[in-house]
């Protein structure tokens, strides 16, 4: 689905987190970063991924690695979905699909015989310069964390 591929230079983004706070690839600089895109909180194979994350969240901060996830749902859906789960990590409420766009991971999906446009469950690693050090496009939900740091 997405062009992007490691090594490339991960897209700039800057959009709001479930707090209302604006949060840009840059401020990531010097840390690597964990950027996982989902297609809907609460939502049970994404919240397989996020707490896979979450469980095993102190291993990626002991490897200099932050989490950021991303989908197109609202602030107020993805804090909901932090408070219900506890996730110990920032969601990008990316309504207008900004960030989504950027990362080329919009586009037709089939679900039960239906065919419509949503988020490719994608995750990006990024590196300590803004660089793509991997693409996990087949994301194993329960056990992401493993597909992660390998």
């Amino acid at each position: 689905m997405t062009t992007l591929q490691i090594g490339d230079k991960a897209p700039n983004f800057e959009a709001k987190d479930e707090k209302g706070n604006v949060r840009k690839l840059s401020d990531y600089t010097g840390k690597k970063l964990v950027l996982f895109f989902y297609p809907k909180a609460s939502t049970p194979g994404c919240t397989a991924e996020a707490c896979n994350l979450r469980d095993n969240y102190q291993s990626f901060l002991a490897k200099g690695y932050e989490i950021l996830g991303v989908s197109a749902d609202s602030a107020k859906r993805q804090q909901n979905w932090i408070n219900k789960h506890e996730l110990p990590f920032s969601l990008l409420a990316d309504e207008e699909k900004e960030v989504i766009n950027a990362f080329g991971i919009w586009g037709p999906k089939k679900f039960m015989g239906k065919e419509y446009d949503g988020i490719h469950r994608t995750t990006f690693v990024i590196d300590e310069n803004g660089v793509i050090e991997d693409v996990i496009a087949k994301v194993k939900t329960k056990e992401h964390t493993n597909q992660i740091l390998k």
